[in-house]
């Protein structure tokens, strides 16, 4: 009976060793099928998008409600850890947030202040890097680049 105690207490101590040295192992931006939605925040629609060749997308995303725009890079296919950003610019004002590093599925969110402004933002995958300028301004038109490195 002690045997079968110490069995099960040794099974379940070894189970949460492994759960936990799991779920510290795996960085924030792990989870697969996101949506910029929940990378940004709930609040924040889709204004904008460009693809990342065909490794991803970055999402240009707005909330009317705060006036903010929010940045995410997200991989097409989630997998190993590989160089990522996302990143979100107003000339107008000189702010701008970044994140870039490794990760798995998304790179993100990036906040900036941007109503009635006109935002610079992009993102890379890899090595293969957009760059949008001079973005949802009303009239003016924007400018975008996509390149290797």
């Amino acid at each position: 009976m002690r045997f079968a105690r110490s069995v099960v207490a040794a099974t379940a101590v070894a189970a949460l060793s492994v759960g936990a040295a799991t779920a510290l192992a795996s960085p924030a931006s792990a989870a697969a099928n996101t949506t910029p939605q929940r990378v940004c925040g709930s609040g924040y629609k889709t204004v904008n998008s460009a693809p990342v060749g065909s490794l991803g997308t970055v999402y240009l995303m707005y909330n009317s409600t705060n006036g903010k725009n929010c940045v995410a890079t997200i991989r097409s296919n989630p997998g190993t850890a590989v160089a990522m950003s996302a990143w979100i610019y107003v000339s107008d004002t000189d702010q701008g947030d970044e994140d870039y590093g490794q990760y798995t599925s998304y790179a993100g969110p990036t906040y900036v202040y941007g109503k009635a402004h006109c935002v610079d933002w992009g993102g890379n995958i890899s090595n293969m890097y957009v760059q949008v300028t001079g973005s949802n301004c009303g009239a003016l038109k924007e400018s975008r680049v996509t390149f290797t490195r």
